[in-house]
């Protein structure tokens, strides 16, 4: 599989970016997750693709800057379907749509009346996984800032019982990343 390259995903971004402002907040966000991703492979000695977890830490977010007034839980599907469009192969689109929260499931989306396609939005493989976990540690606010395991916990607990549950199981298995590094 051709991965893209950081520069080839910076270019990407800059393209797609609707400002100068989203352009940042948004690629930097990306870069952030990226170095969590790549401390949580590191201090757990993981054996798994890095370029592949990389590229996909990159571009995860790429669909934030098709969002154009739509619900922001749009934006996986989003850039999902712009990676496709762009002839990335489905394990790259992948990382956009099965990173959002702790993973959506079919259920998810009829009981919350999502406004996404229905499905199952889960990480299936390890590095899906890291992009997805890393990616709660930093929040794209205004302004931008780290989130504790204990913060995203409280917040996830309001899609319930199961969703803690299973942000406790991630944190078991990763640990918790050293955010002030």
């Amino acid at each position: 599989m051709n991965i893209p390259t950081d520069r080839e995903i910076r270019a990407l971004h800059a393209q797609y970016a609707p400002t100068k402002e989203a352009f940042e907040v948004v690629y930097e966000h990306c870069r952030i997750v990226c170095g969590l991703a790549e401390q949580v492979i590191k201090t757990n000695n993981l054996t798994v693709d890095v370029d592949l977890v990389r590229a996909g830490c990159l571009l995860h977010d790429l669909g934030v800057h098709r969002l154009d007034g739509t619900a922001y839980i749009r934006h996986g599907i989003l850039g999902h379907d712009l990676l496709r469009e762009l002839g990335f192969p489905e394990t790259i689109a992948r990382f956009c749509s099965h990173h959002t929260g702790v993973g959506l499931t079919r259920e998810d989306i009829a009981l919350q009346g999502l406004p996404i396609p229905p499905g199952d939005y889960l990480a299936e493989t390890v590095e899906e996984e890291l992009v997805m976990y890393a990616d709660k540690f930093h929040s794209k606010s205004n302004p931008p800032r780290f989130v504790t395991a204990a913060a995203y916990q409280a917040a996830v607990l309001r899609f319930g019982a199961g969703k803690a549950a299973r942000f406790a199981e991630l944190v078991a298995r990763y640990g918790e990343p050293d955010l002030p590094a």
